[in-house]
This record gives C-alpha cells, structure tokens and sequence, in this order.
C-alpha cells in the first residue's frame, strides 16, 4: 500500500500538469487564436446588416428627372420599448398590417420583435419616426416618372440584383450604383436585435447623378408623331433621331413596332441600307475630285440603264427623260442618273468619301449596342454590281444614328463630331465630375462644299423636290427622301423602307432629324410620301413647344418674312395654309398693319391649341400645369394684330 506522502505528491502532480494545460489552453486562445474567437463572439452577438446605397437619377437636359430611386421603408418596432402603443395601432390599421400579429405582441410578456415589410412609403410611415423602439429600414425602388418615354433609352435593372441590365441603366451602372454602407444590430440569446449605439460601421455612397442629352419634349414629340405615324401608315416599325449638328448631343431617339414597344432600340441597333438617302455621299465625292465639272450633264432614257455584267437594270421610280446636272440628280432623286455620276469615280475614292462620314465603323455612342453597319472594302467591289449599288444607297448598310451623324456633318460645315447622350455627370454632392464638350473626329469636306451640298438638300426638300412634304411655311426644311427594299433571309423582298434625312432650319441648322418607317402597308412606300411628312409633323409641334432646345433668337434671324391673310376678312382661311409659325422671341414683334382673330381653342390639347395659334401668327405663352385649355387672353374672336402675344391658362383634363 501506498504511502500517504507518496499519493499527495502524485496528486500534487496531477493537479499541477492540468493547471499548466489549463494555463497553455487559455494562452493558446488569448494569445495565438484571439482574432478567431472574438470574431465569434461578435457574430454571435452581432448582425451585420448592408445599407442600401441611393441609386444615381437620370435627368434630360434640363433637369426633369427620367429614372429615379424612390425611398421604400420596412417597419421594425420592438414591444417593449414603444410608449404610445394606441399610435402602433392606428399606423398598422391605415396601412393594413397584421393587427391582430401585433396586438398579441404586445400582450406578450417580454419584449416581441415585429417586422412588416411592406414596402412602404415615406409619407406612410412619417407618423413613426420620433417613436421610440420604431426602426425604419430603407431601400430604394426604380421609378421612371415619364413613364414609357425613352424606356428603351433609359433601360432598366435586373429584379434579383437592382444592377443595371439593359440601356443606360447598364451602360452606366457604375456610376449609378454607389457603394452601399454596412450596418451593425446587438443580438441578445433569444435572436431578438437591438439597435448598437455605434451602429454604422461604414456609411453608403450615394450614385452619381447623370444629365442626358435628351430633350424631354422633343423625345415625348417624336414617340407620339411616331405612333400616330405607324397607324396612319400601317407600318412594322419605325424609328426617329434627333440631333444637334454643332454638339453631337442626340436630342431625341425613339423606335417603336406596329405593336407598341420593340424589344431593341432599333435607331441605334439595326442596320438597313439608306437608299437615296445616301445619294449625297455620291455627289460629295465627285465634288471633293478637282478634276470633276458641277456643270457637266448625263442623260436618261426612258429605258431602264442596263450595266453589262449586272442582272438587273438600273430605272428610276418616275422615268423623266432630258439632261440632268449633278444637283438635278438630287434634286428629284434620279437613280439612273446618280448611277451614271458614280461611274466617274473610283471606288478607292468613294469608299473613302463614306468612311469619312462615318460608314462602315461605330459610331461610339455610349450604349451596350452600338452596330458598325456593313461596308465592303473597294478591292472587293464590282463594277457592275457594288459601284452602281452604292452610288444609290444599295450595297452597304448603316444605322440611323449613323445617317444622323454624316448628316450632322454637312450641318456643321464639313466636320464629323463624336455622338453623346451623356451631357453632365454630378458626384453625391452635387459636383460637376464630367460635362460634355463637342468632341471632333475629323474634317469630312471642306465649308464651301458643305455648304453646297446643303443646297443640294434645299433642291431635293424644295417644291421640284422628292422631299417637299417635309417644308414648313416659315422655315426652309433642308433633307433627302429615300426608298430601300429590305433584307429578309439574305434576300430581298417586297417590303421597303422609307426614310427620309433633314436639316433644319436650312440656313442656320439647328436639328438634324432621321426618320425610318419599316413596311408602309397605307398605298405608299415612297421615303417622300411616308418619312417627309413625320419630319414636317415633328418640326410644327417643337416650335409650339415651350421648353424644346431650339435657340429661338436664332430661329426668329432666319424665319425672315412669313405669310399672312390680306387682311381681317381672309382670317378665316388661315388654319387651311400652311402652317405659319411665328416664335416667342424679344426679335419677333407684332405686325400691327394686319390684324386676324383669335381661334376658339378652349377646351382643346394644350399642344394643338398651341399650334392653331402659331398657324394663325400668334405668339404663345402658357400658364398652369394642366393639360387642356381652360381660357384665352385675349378671348376668342378678339381681334390681334398677327405676331402679338396669346396667353394659355390650363386646367388639368
């Protein structure tokens, strides 16, 4: 048997040895694996929750908000700590939450966390801010307060991830975004969540605030001309851009299929081949070639011009014999004469003309489609079949934005400019990061031949013109018609396309306009008869538009004189002229000499009864928010001499 000393040293050892593994374990946890057990302390305890960051808005040009986030707020209350239990109640009553959920909560011993999520608005839950126990989380929710205009344009987000997924929405999303915060709750055993007094551990950023380019009126003008437009027409589709030739900044881009909204925004995304549209083209290389005469003349044949090597003749739509000079050709759109000036060139030199202007590469709008079009190099050409094609506008395709850009070039006297859509970029505070500056890609041709070929463009919109149906009384329209087949299946078919190219006013260009009409089914297809009047129709309702980016003062310099009634008696057949435009400007004063009285429109839309007025010669300034007219000052049936100042007062419909 054991020795009483020798088990007390034994058990002396024992209790020694755990001591020192105790003493090695708490010095492993203290010192080696700290960082590993107080983060599990902190989870255990702690809720890290992310705080949503405010998305960026996009606004038009002047500041009307397109896409915005709108603050949607769930409700969090802790029981026992809400003192004025009769509000919980009124609150969740108004916005039908689980009352009787609610009402047990509070019969419960302890304290009960309740969460409804709604979402709900900020107005909703203003009652609960200063109540303690109350908890307000936000989130923000896309809104687009224009509704349907430019939501091809806009784009929109993903549902799962709130992440930019089509449009800007996509293409800007890093800016838009913003860098959501971090949020810390206590958490007690029972998982119930407390508000920690250092609750934000990093505070979100907010997006960037963006400017498009986008004139709100005139984009809400082109989309409704366009769906009235593809009605009358019985149309597939169509498309419309505007743009300002001195900035390179589109002011309007819509597209839309015969069934309302296209998937794509085709303006941008589908290319098709411009027809004569792109006879300008042909008529700036032969007339950038020294060696080449304006005054030489072809001749047209009532035959159709057959190429040898080419399985169909050249004809044109209206087969006019006689002796055509280059500007004639233009003029009234000539396919066989246009064919028979292209011969002169090499296709060297006409291939170039069109990449100058664009053609064949992309245009690097800031947009997640942005197609090159097709153009073949000219060591591939035909003489028989690529020459003679694309001196008509066949044989190589093309955007119309990109038709709008080589447009835009002769606007601004021969230089390319680099398209935007992007016009101010604000940091959260408000900052001006990024403002948009007129970004030139090259010289295309000369002043002097740009302008020129703008004259060829005043013949072709003139009354001797394809594109006439284009003019407008007070302001020369300056444009080219064209008439394309389209391409299905790698084949042509019997559908066209219908377009028509203007600059307006010709004089001192202001707007570049583009109008694409897919399949007219209403008993044209001609770019003259369909594409033209869109242009006209469009022009009329932006200079009665009040916000538009036209420069008035310069407007009112070019308009010079404009028709007017003979006087008082002929009044009355005033609104079946054309329509006379006179514009609100310090330049524009009333002609006192000749009087007219002012059209019954009360009760009318405020935009037709705006242009009624302007038809008649009257200035228009409006009052009100509303919609319709709800008075005239002067009164209908006044009489006011023609250019004097008609006041609108608005009622909502």
């Amino acid at each position: 048997m054991a020795k009483p000393a020798g088990r007390i040293r034994f058990m002396q050892a024992l209790m020694l040895a755990g001591f020192g593994i105790v003493l090695a374990r708490a010095g492993q946890v203290q010192l080696v694996q700290h960082r590993v057990w107080a983060e599990r302390a902190e989870q255990s305890r702690t809720v890290r929750a992310e705080v949503p960051a405010r998305r960026g808005t996009l606004y038009d040009r002047h500041g009307q908000p397109l896409a915005l986030a709108q603050d949607q707020y769930a409700i969090h209350f802790a029981t026992n700590e809400i003192r004025d239990t009769a509000l919980i109640l009124r609150v969740a009553r108004e916005l039908r939450l689980d009352l009787p959920r609610i009402r047990r909560a509070f019969r419960t011993p302890g304290q009960v966390w309740i969460e409804q999520n709604g979402p709900f608005t900020a107005t909703e839950v203003e009652a609960l801010r200063r109540e303690p126990g109350i908890r307000l989380p936000v989130t923000y929710r896309r809104a687009y307060p224009a509704k349907h205009m430019a939501r091809l344009v806009l784009g929109g987000l993903d549902p799962d991830t709130q992440r930019g997924a089509s449009g800007l929405e996509f293409e800007l999303d890093s800016l838009l975004a913003g860098v959501p915060g971090e949020q810390v709750f206590l958490r007690d055993r029972g998982g119930r969540q407390y508000e920690s007094p250092q609750r934000r551990v990093r505070d979100p950023v907010n997006g960037h605030d963006v400017l498009l380019t986008l004139d709100a009126e005139l984009q809400d003008i082109a989309e409704s001309v366009l769906r009235e437009a593809l009605e009358q027409l019985n149309a597939d589709g169509g498309d419309v851009a505007v743009l300002d030739p001195h900035s390179g900044e589109f002011l309007a881009l819509a597209s839309r299929g015969s069934r309302g909204e296209t998937a794509t925004l085709s303006v941008i995304a589908s290319p098709f081949e411009p027809g004569s549209t792109a006879k300008l083209f042909t008529a700036a290389a032969l007339l950038s070639d020294p060696a080449f005469d304006s005054t030489m003349t072809v001749e047209v044949d009532r035959a159709p011009y057959a190429i040898p090597g080419r399985g169909q003749p050249i004809q044109d739509a209206e087969v006019k014999p006689g002796v055509y000079t280059l500007a004639h050709a233009i003029e009234v759109s000539s396919n066989v004469a246009t064919v028979k000036f292209g011969e002169l060139l090499r296709p060297e030199q006409h291939y170039e003309m069109l990449r100058a202007f664009g053609f064949g590469s992309r245009p690097g709008l800031l947009f997640p489609s942005d197609p090159e079009g097709r153009l073949v190099r000219p060591h591939l050409w035909k003489r028989a079949d690529e020459g003679p094609s694309i001196s008509m506008g066949y044989g190589f395709s093309a955007t119309p934005i990109q038709l709008a850009l080589a447009y835009a070039a002769l606007a601004n006297g021969g230089v390319l400019l680099a398209p935007a859509l992007v016009k101010e970029v604000l940091d959260p505070a408000g900052r001006v990061v990024y403002r948009h500056q007129p970004d030139t890609v090259r010289r295309v041709v000369s002043p002097e031949l740009a302008a020129r070929l703008l004259d060829y463009l005043g013949l072709a919109a003139g009354e001797a013109g394809t594109g006439s149906a284009a003019q407008l009384a007070s302001f020369r329209v300056a444009g080219k018609t064209g008439t394309s087949r389209i391409i299905r299946g790698g084949r042509y078919v019997s559908e066209y396309y219908s377009s028509f190219a203007g600059v307006f006013p010709a004089e001192e260009p202001q707007l570049v306009l583009v109008v694409r009409i897919e399949n007219p089914r209403g008993g044209t297809f001609y770019g003259g008869e369909t594409a033209a009047p869109v242009v006209r129709t469009m022009l009329e309702q932006a200079l009665q538009a009040g916000s538009s980016a036209l420069n008035r003062r310069r407007l009112a310099r070019a308009s010079g004189t404009f028709p007017v009634p003979a006087s008082s008696a002929d009044a009355g057949r005033a609104s079946t002229q054309a329509p006379v435009v006179v514009l609100l400007d310090d330049a524009s004063r009333p002609d006192t000499t000749v009087t007219t009285a002012v059209p019954e429109v009360t009760g009318r839309n405020l935009r037709a009864a705006a242009l009624e007025l302007h038809r008649r010669g009257f200035q228009v300034r409006w009052r009100g928010d509303g919609s319709v007219v709800a008075r005239l000052i002067p009164a209908a049936g006044t009489e006011r001499p023609i250019g004097s100042l008609v006041t609108i007062e608005t009622r909502t419909p």
